[in-house]
């Protein structure tokens, strides 16, 4: 019999997925998703295939549940510093800093990649998981507008012109010494760009 990790079952599922998905965001980093295998992360985990097998049937279903779990995790510290920021100029600068660090640390094939490599419901489960995050951008970009801090310009232009500006690998894509200098840079640009004329 398999051995039960953490004293209980309940604690073994927790175990179990937490080493998971820790090989997985490793091994997503060192060789991308075309080269992750259940086996492969089984082994790098330290856990029985059958016990991977047991948790997740297939990739398609290990890589929806760990971008779920990735994804609720980040919106928990998203909500939590966005709490302590006090301006919406502060939020922004919050929800900038944040999503570049993040898209340092995650790499997943981007966009229409990632649609090409998953079927189409996996997709969806994945995509589901960004509409929280832009609903926050919007919020941030409303309240900027409103309180005069922000350009006082099209939300949905704003927030796209945002967007595309935090997902942009090449500010993350440098030497390792460099990422918090890069970091800053891009997000002193993006508070450049939504603010007002008048204030220079």
């Amino acid at each position: 019999m398999p051995k039960v990790l953490g004293g209980s079952l309940a604690a073994h599922r927790d175990e179990v997925r937490a080493r998971v998905f820790a090989a997985l965001r490793e091994l997503l980093y060192e060789r991308g998703f075309d080269a992750v295998t259940l086996a492969g992360v089984a082994a790098a985990a330290g856990v029985g295939r059958t016990s991977i097998y047991n948790h997740f049937p297939d990739r398609q279903a290990l890589l929806v549940a760990f971008v779920e779990h990735e994804a609720d995790r980040y919106v928990a510290d998203l909500e939590s510093a966005l709490a302590a920021a006090a301006t919406p100029t502060d939020r922004l600068a919050v929800f900038a800093r944040l999503q570049l660090h993040r898209l340092a640390e995650f790499h997943l094939p981007p966009g229409q990649g990632l649609a090409g490599t998953l079927d189409p419901e996996a997709y969806r489960r994945i995509a589901a998981h960004a509409d929280p995050i832009g609903d926050r951008l919007a919020r941030i970009v409303r309240e900027g507008i409103e309180s005069g801090e922000m350009a006082a310009e099209d939300p949905a232009v704003l927030v796209a012109m945002i967007g595309a500006a935090l997902s942009a690998r090449q500010i993350v894509d440098v030497p390792p010494e460099e990422l918090a200098g890069s970091v800053e840079a891009a997000v002193r640009i993006v508070l450049g760009m939504v603010r007002p004329s008048n204030l220079g």
